[in-house]
């Protein structure tokens, strides 16, 4: 009779409290997301608009081919273009359909091989989450929090990288129902309240993968909004 009653108690605990690792939280969160394990061989175009406070937009055409270890991203804001791409230790650059630019140019839109790395590096993390999570740089602590966040009820996540790798640190929020990612947030200093939070919302399939579609991106400390950032398309690589 108690071992009856104990197991209804326990079914009707809530998720969060049945005391699961952070480990078994990541997981599950991966398992929704990219059930199929697809990102290890991800190839994707991706079409992403960005959008500013000051009303400025900006269009980009990414690819990614983590098979072959290719990037490259064609960006457009207003009349210029700006195309960066990476195979292997292979940069190109170019400019309004130019190889050559002026020291001016370079600075003002980062034309840069250490630019399109950073937009690499970006671009393979964002949208490789959860599952990025996994690398071997990442350390991800066993704790699992029961938070409330813009008055909605998350698991949250932390998660710091090893010396090399990164430095700030992130926290992942997911729906405890489903694990699926609502809300990410990172501090270079957590003690100065710096970084920002990133909302997500709806979803895009992809090769059985469930991608969020729009990332709001806001200050931690002023909350006050940043950009979005839309994912208009998702498709083969041509």
């Amino acid at each position: 009779m108690f071992s009856l009653f104990f197991a209804v108690l326990v079914g009707l605990m809530p998720i969060s409290l049945l005391a699961q690792s952070a480990t078994e939280v990541l997981q599950k969160s991966i398992a929704y997301h990219d059930p199929q394990g697809y990102w290890s061989s991800f190839q994707a175009a991706l079409k992403i608009d960005l959008n500013q406070p000051d009303g400025s937009q900006r269009e980009s055409d990414i690819n990614i081919d983590l098979q072959k270890g290719k990037f490259s991203m064609t960006e457009r804001r207003g009349e210029n273009v700006v195309m960066r791409s990476l195979n292997g230790e292979e940069c190109t650059i170019s400019f309004n359909g130019k190889s050559e630019f002026s020291d001016e140019e370079s600075k003002k839109f980062g034309l840069t091989c250490d630019r399109a790395e950073l937009y690499k590096n970006y671009y393979t993390f964002l949208y490789g989450l959860p599952m990025k999570l996994k690398d071997e740089g990442a350390v991800l602590y066993e704790d699992v929090e029961d938070v409330v966040f813009k008055e909605k009820a998350y698991l949250k996540l932390k998660i710091t990288f090893k010396e090399g790798v990164g430095t700030d640190t992130w926290y992942i929020y997911l729906n405890p129902e489903t694990y699926a990612m609502e809300v990410y947030q990172f501090y270079h200093d957590e003690t100065k309240n710096d970084g920002e939070y990133i909302l997500l919302s709806e979803l895009i399939e992809y090769e059985g993968m469930q991608i969020p579609k729009v990332r709001k991106w806001y200050t931690n400390k002023e909350d006050k909004w940043l950009g979005t950032d839309d994912l208009i398309s998702i498709s083969s690589l041509p």
